[in-house]
């Protein structure tokens, strides 16, 4: 439980209100008082000076005490005026500010404050890096939308289906053929939930992740060349054509998790190729990097799809939504991280996409 900070003994009510914060209406109010009281003081002080001024010089006329005396209270006025006019100015975007924080609060990502102060300026920049967040955060939850919508009609399709063909397989009356064709489409729609249940899991495990253990050395060119065995029957079905220019690389980190990455790149390069297209893979090592460039002859990427293609939940082609769920790439980007690498992309629409992976030669296997 909070221990609640019970006030001091010495501290009054005006000190605990200073403490506790007060709001901008508050402000105002305090200072259109201090205004009228500052006034106040400043007419008394005029009046004390009109008869200081005869006791200190008695030859002085009234005209001139009585002028001495309006010219000091007609600064102290203008004074007080221009002050509390410059306060309300300073004090306006705070308010703007509080009311567009208060509108984020509750959920509403389209409100913007007015940029109205030098780009350079504290206000400005808070303006700036204010208007900057609530858009970004507009982002995230237009993406998380999009992907609970997804997912959700991801995760329903299939369980459609198997309850549809086990139903059958129930009832029975069906012919051998059919029986072995149900059974096949049970088991596609089975790994099809279990893909998207190990994606989703391993992406909150490695975003929770700091330190990379069970490193092992193995050979890299080996690993590629075995997850492109296990993808096998989705580039044969589109009669892709493959072309490996692989050096003998013995790299050494989790073998486990680097897989993810080949498996996560070389998924969506089939994808995105049409039938009869070309996937290449190289794989060298230089100094003490190992690069590895992925390219397919797909339908590519505009500029806008590229700015958030590692984004959580992102998809940018809708009509291939149901083959995915926008955080394969997001699972890649992750462990470049944590391995200390980094993954660059380039591509234009209708030209294909190249995937560049570089890896540091760096890692140690675990002692034993």
């Amino acid at each position: 439980m909070k221990r609640k900070n019970k006030p001091h003994k010495n501290e009054g009510p005006i000190r605990r209100k200073f403490k506790q914060g007060i709001p901008i209406k508050s402000l105002r109010m305090i200072l259109t008082f201090f205004v009228l009281f500052v006034m106040l003081i400043t007419t008394v002080f005029t009046v004390f000076i009109y008869f200081l001024l005869g006791k200190m010089f008695p030859d002085m006329t009234r005209y001139t005490m009585a002028t001495s005396a309006a010219a000091v209270l007609s600064s102290a006025i203008i004074g007080t005026v221009l002050a509390a006019i410059v306060s309300k100015w300073f004090l306006s975007p705070l308010q703007d500010m509080i009311y567009a924080t208060e509108k984020v609060s509750k959920g509403d990502f389209k409100v913007k404050v007015k940029e109205n102060y030098a780009p350079k300026t504290e206000l400005g920049i808070l303006q700036r890096s204010f208007n900057h967040m609530a858009q970004e955060l507009d982002s995230i939850e237009m993406f998380r939308k999009d992907f609970i919508n997804n997912f959700s009609h991801e995760f329903k399709t299939p369980m459609v289906s198997l309850r549809g063909f086990a139903h059958q397989l129930q009832a029975g009356g069906l012919t051998e053929e059919e029986e072995r064709e149900y059974i096949a489409i049970i088991a596609s729609e089975a790994d099809r939930l279990t893909n998207m249940a190990n994606n989703i899991l391993m992406l909150s495990k490695l975003e929770n992740q700091k330190i990379v253990t069970s490193k092992t050395r193995f050979d890299l060119d080996e690993q590629i060349r075995t997850c492109l065995v296990l993808l096998e029957k989705q580039w044969s079905r589109k009669n892709l054509e493959l072309d490996l220019d692989l050096d003998t690389v013995s790299y050494c980190f989790n073998e486990a998790m680097l897989s993810e990455v080949w498996m996560n790149l070389f998924s969506n390069a089939i994808k995105f190729t049409p039938e009869y297209g070309k996937i290449s893979c190289v794989l060298r090592e230089q100094d003490k990097t190992v690069r590895v460039v992925i390219s397919d002859t797909g339908k590519g990427m505009d500029a806008e799809t590229l700015e958030h293609i590692f984004e959580k939940f992102y998809q940018g082609d809708k009509s291939h939504a149901g083959e995915g769920n926008g955080i394969g790439l997001t699972v890649v980007s992750r462990i470049m991280e944590l391995c200390g690498g980094r993954i660059t992309v380039e591509s234009q629409p209708n030209m294909g996409s190249v995937f560049t992976v570089i890896l540091p030669a760096m890692h140690e296997p675990d002692s034993v």
